[in-house]
């Protein structure tokens, strides 16, 4: 079977659409619609259902993304191996986190990481979706929730506070709260919906200052992640519970209340118990812990 073709196959099950694996691999739409056709062609199957919205995988569409998915990571597994055989740590790293501590805390502190190591290229994926990293989609997670597969290694990176935050401008115009009960007069801004929420406890601005059972705050406006409720909030719409990772080195923003603390939660470094003693990984895990220790001092 060609590789190439079982290649393109593969992202594009894994994608769900044309569009999305082309970008994946680098190549035009309709060459992956070709590889795709010749696969079927050569297996003498219809792998998948094609529809407006995307691709679903027929029967033998699944049981071949099972077994491509097998060979992808084994392949994965040993490029990886063959990169951590040379002298000094080199190769493409690729590394996802979601899109505001990727964007935000991260990518502001890999041009130290490339000074330091010129030859390890990291590849920055930012999802708010947890990628599969048992699968090899990414070699490397930082995520701001613990793992709960056995067959990844998870190292505690940092501790995060959240506090409330909103612009100067807004503040200029509606005034300083000097108590949690005073956010009642103020519009607050919401992550949402809550039950969606990859970290517990985001919700918690709509609930400071009442009583237990009371209802929560209204929003002015509920936005489905960190990163767009801190541009919504250097916007001047209102006042945001905000990890501080995403705001506390925002020159636009200023803390509000600053004695009242949200829930905290924890930063974790995961990777596959595959790559073990990796040594890209390793000068990864090694600069990240020393930036996130400078960063809580």
């Amino acid at each position: 079977m060609d590789w190439d073709k079982l290649k393109t196959f593969h992202a594009a099950a894994q994608a769900g659409s044309l569009t999305r694996a082309a970008e994946m691999l680098g190549l035009s739409q309709s060459a992956v619609s070709r590889q795709i056709a010749a696969l079927e062609d050569d297996l003498g199957v219809t792998l998948f259902h094609r529809h407006a919205r995307g691709l679903i995988p027929t029967e033998p569409g699944n049981l071949l993304y099972e077994a491509a998915r097998e060979i992808h990571g084994k392949v994965a597994v040993a490029e990886a191996r063959v990169h951590d055989a040379r002298d000094e740590p080199s190769g493409e790293l690729k590394v996802t986190a979601p899109t505001a501590l990727g964007a935000i805390w991260l990518a502001s502190r890999l041009s130290e990481f490339h000074d330091q190591y010129p030859n390890i290229r990291i590849r920055l994926m930012l999802d708010d979706h947890e990628l599969d990293l048992a699968g090899l989609e990414a070699e490397v997670g930082i995520r701001p929730w613990a793992s709960t597969q056995n067959d990844l290694v998870q190292r505690k990176l940092l501790a995060v506070r959240q506090h409330l935050y909103a612009s100067h401008e807004y503040l200029e115009r509606h005034g300083r709260p000097q108590t949690p009960e005073d956010l009642d007069d103020h519009s607050i801004i919401h992550y949402g919906p809550p039950q969606l929420a990859p970290i517990p406890g985001l919700d918690w601005a709509a609930k400071a200052g009442r009583e237990a059972g009371a209802p929560p705050r209204p929003a002015v406006v509920e936005v489905n992640t960190i990163y767009g409720v801190m541009k919504t909030v250097e916007a001047g719409m209102g006042i945001a519970a905000l990890p501080d990772y995403v705001a506390r080195e925002n020159p636009r923003l200023e803390r509000v209340l600053p004695e009242l603390v949200g829930p905290d939660f924890e930063v974790y470094f995961v990777y596959p118990s595959e790559l073990r003693g990796s040594r890209r990984i390793v000068a990864f895990r090694d600069f990240l812990i020393e930036q996130a220790r400078r960063w809580q001092s």
